[in-house]
């Protein structure tokens, strides 16, 4: 495999080498989103109560050159406004031609770009989404990236309406000791991971159709999803369904492995003018440890989103869950809450 990325690298260098003087100077233009969110919930006793005000904040840095070949050269970098672990998010160097798309740094592997879950509109949301944040629950998921970790991915253009996208990190802790170092200067003491996923998007006489295959493989385990959404007129309907088999990166034997976590989604959204509404459900079958250990929840989300000027979106979410402790050493909780709030994009 390293054999096969440092040959793409060369050619990918090759490509755009003896080009760059003729092209202008890449400038970084500033972008991002603020969050700011206050909320209500009500949960079990048993469990503390969070922060009724939640923020999320990312300023973006990017910029492009078009080479004279006419490949596209260009970086992001994504800087947390706050943040108890690294301050930058994702950064990647990119190159575009008619060969697709080439990425070298930290993002998001193949398959979670591709992936396609249930429509939300709410800051809230079912899958994956900001419930945590309100109550002590573990979320629903159907697209479980392994992460941020230094990769290189792969898209291929767009052929009848379907690409492949493919991504290969290294591992979450590999090293590099120098050349002085006798276990040599690459050495990897995780599991290296290998993302892919194949979409199709498509409209037949107004209706859109969107189509995802996603997963990865890391170690012993791995998880795999499928997604769609289908658009008509002012409605957008979709949902997902994800296995994530033994491994979990917990690095556990099949033996020893009680079951799997599952997940899936469904939704309706539909969109007038400025205003959005959406109503979605999820259900997650969580297994967090080898023992067994974990929660069956359940989650819905009504979301509300209003435009109210350019880059400004008031939205609103009510939900409600309820989850299960898979064995006895857990604790069952179960709740309602609201939740609204400002975003703003620049």
């Amino acid at each position: 495999m390293k054999k096969i990325l440092i040959a793409t690298s060369a050619l990918v260098a090759v490509a755009v080498a003896g080009q760059a003087q003729a092209s202008e100077k890449i400038k970084l233009s500033v972008g991002g989103y603020m969050e700011q969110w206050a909320g209500v919930a009500s949960q079990d006793d048993a469990f503390d109560n969070i922060n009724a005000f939640q923020s999320d904040t990312e300023v973006y840095f990017s910029g492009s050159t078009t080479l004279d070949n006419g490949i596209e050269v260009g970086a992001m970098i994504q800087l947390e406004g706050e943040t108890s672990g690294d301050q930058i998010d994702e950064q990647y160097l990119y190159v575009n031609g008619s060969f697709g798309q080439f990425r070298m740094g930290e993002g998001d592997g193949a398959a979670a770009a591709m992936g396609i879950t249930a429509p939300a509109v709410g800051p809230v949301g079912v899958n994956d989404g900001d419930l945590s944040n309100w109550v002590s629950v573990t979320m629903p998921d159907t697209v479980w990236d392994a992460g941020d970790d230094p990769k290189v991915t792969y898209y291929t253009p767009v052929m009848g309406g379907f690409r492949v996208g493919v991504s290969y990190t290294d591992s979450s802790d590999a090293k590099n000791d120098g050349p002085g170092n006798d276990t040599g200067q690459n050495t990897t003491g995780g599991m290296p991971v290998v993302s892919l996923g194949v979409e199709y998007n498509g409209d037949f006489d107004g209706v859109s159709l969107g189509l995802s295959a996603v997963g990865e493989h890391q170690g012993d385990g791995e998880w795999y999803s499928f997604g769609t959404s289908v658009g008509f007129g002012n409605f957008t309907v979709g949902g997902s369904y994800g296995v994530k088999t033994e491994g979990h990166g917990l690095n556990e034997n099949a033996a020893d492995r009680a079951d799997d976590t599952t997940g899936f989604d469904i939704g309706v959204a539909y969109k007038l003018d400025a205003a959005s509404i959406s109503l979605s459900y999820a259900n997650g079958d969580i297994v967090s440890n080898a023992a067994g250990d974990g929660s069956d929840i359940d989650t819905v989300d009504l979301g509300l989103a209003y435009a109210l000027g350019a880059g400004v979106d008031w939205k609103t979410s009510i939900f409600w869950f309820n989850s299960d402790a898979k064995t006895a050493a857990g604790t069952d909780n179960d709740g309602y809450g609201a939740v609204t709030g400002i975003k703003l994009s620049f």
